[in-house]
């Protein structure tokens, strides 16, 4: 893990990296933000300790403005509850105190360094994906992981990465669907200082960052045609130009990209390349739906209700054979992820000593469909008899896309894939409700104010 850490302390940051680096870490000193910034963008960094006395906001909004998602850890001396939370209103993560202690800086870099979503398996359907996963993890072949969205795509590019020869490399992603058009080749590729508005200085892309490592392509479905062949001359030569450069980059990495649409038919409609998808497609993992996988569902169901009630601070509590046999008969159209958010919210409902089916709701409150004994999931009672005649096409159509929303607590991803639309699309038509005054759910299901 690359550990960044800015500022002195008297001496006491000093300490704290000499813990970490004997914890594994690749450690990076600095003693000012103007420093960490060209550290940052030379090569950068999973984690970022900061002394709690420089500009931390500053600091947060510059990453976020140059598109650096790395989490900070505020640094003071002692267990100062006003400084630590002052540090975390200013966009700090966390509050670490000091001196140092060895079992806290472990357990820190423990914390960022371990996969969020752990490679949870039980289901027999998913033997055949994990043994060639296996085969062809300590190989240099491209991989092409394709499902519907949320079944753990990623988790499994992880879990490759884990078993191959570059394990002890970085394994650095991006969503290529979550950058804007006109930033996507700098963020692969780096930029030079200058070489376009914003561009404050030479930054490096992500594979230079994934360099000796792993690269995964999250989404490649949505890059568009002037993309897809910068990124195929770059499969191909092994080297990369920045934006604005003079001279190529020489890169050594392993590709693996992810998809959730069929892109034999994307070549067919002339929306993604052929010579492409045969130099990512070397080998393919098809990762099954999460209906297919009831094992998985019931596992999978008890790791999240331990996960969520350990971290609201409530009792783990078993769920009820009826309320896993409800889980079982749902379609689960958003996978995994879909299920993580309705045990989240069960944990937070459930009331007794067991999570009963009650407590597997949705946001409003009406039972979850497809896990109801009688009529809420009857056609009668959803689809046509929700609309109110008289309304225009796109208001309806903002209700429905409000309300998907809403049921997947803000998730961006989760919403397109229940719609039917790119991600691309389903942001385009928010930000265009919002500028109209209308309201949207935020990451997490709080409620995003339009500007007044």
């Amino acid at each position: 893990m690359r550990l960044l850490i800015i500022g002195t302390l008297n001496g006491q940051l000093g300490a704290a990296s000499q813990l970490a680096f004997k914890s594994g870490a690749q450690v990076t000193h600095t003693e000012n933000v103007t420093s960490a910034l060209s550290v940052l963008r030379a090569k950068g960094a999973d984690l970022i300790m900061m002394d709690v006395a420089l500009d931390i906001k500053g600091f947060v909004e510059q990453i976020s403005r140059e598109h650096f998602s790395t989490p900070v850890v505020a640094c003071g001396i002692g267990n100062d509850a006003d400084k630590a939370v002052l540090a975390i209103r200013a966009g700090a993560k966390e509050y670490l105190p000091l001196p140092p202690d060895a079992e806290l800086i472990a357990a820190v870099l423990k914390a960022v360094s371990e996969d969020k979503r752990p490679f949870i398996r039980k289901d027999k359907a998913m033997d055949s994906v994990v043994k060639l996963a296996d085969q062809v993890a300590a190989s240099e072949a491209s991989i092409l992981i394709t499902g519907e969205s949320g079944t753990g795509k990623e988790v499994m590019a992880r879990y490759i990465h884990e078993k191959s020869k570059r394990k002890q490399k970085q394994f650095v992603s991006i969503n290529c669907a979550a950058i804007p058009e006109n930033l996507l080749e700098s963020e692969l590729f780096g930029h030079e200082k200058g070489s376009f508005t914003g561009a404050v200085a030479r930054r490096v892309g992500k594979f230079e960052e994934a360099h000796g490592g792993t690269l995964l392509l999250d989404e490649i479905s949505e890059m568009d045609s002037r993309m897809q062949a910068k990124l195929l001359r770059a499969l191909q030569e092994r080297e990369i130009d920045r934006v604005g450069g003079t001279k190529p980059v020489k890169i050594d990495i392993r590709v693996i990209a992810t998809t959730n649409c069929d892109l034999s038919q994307a070549v067919k409609e002339g929306a993604f390349r052929e010579d492409l998808l045969y130099r990512l497609n070397v080998v393919n993992l098809n990762i099954p739906p999460l209906r297919t996988r009831p094992a998985d569902i019931k596992a999978l169901s008890e790791h999240f209700v331990t996960k969520y009630a350990e971290l609201n601070g409530l009792t783990d509590k078993p769920i009820s054979s009826d309320t896993i046999n409800l889980l079982l008969s749902h379609n689960w159209p958003g996978n995994v992820r879909e299920l993580e958010n309705t045990i989240h919210r069960a944990i937070l409902l459930s009331s007794g000593d067991e999570i009963l089916a009650d407590a597997i709701l949705l946001p409003d409150g009406s039972t979850h469909p497809g896990l109801s004994h009688d009529d809420a999931s009857s056609p009668s009672k959803t689809g046509m008899d929700a609309i109110t005649i008289g309304q225009t096409v796109a208001e309806v159509e903002q209700n429905l896309i409000i309300d998907t929303l809403r049921h997947c607590l803000g998730n961006r991803t989760h919403a397109a894939n229940i719609l039917g639309i790119s991600i691309r699309t389903l942001r385009n038509k928010l930000n265009q409700y919002q500028a109209g005054g209308v309201s949207v759910p935020s990451p997490g299901g709080e409620i995003q104010r339009a500007a007044v």
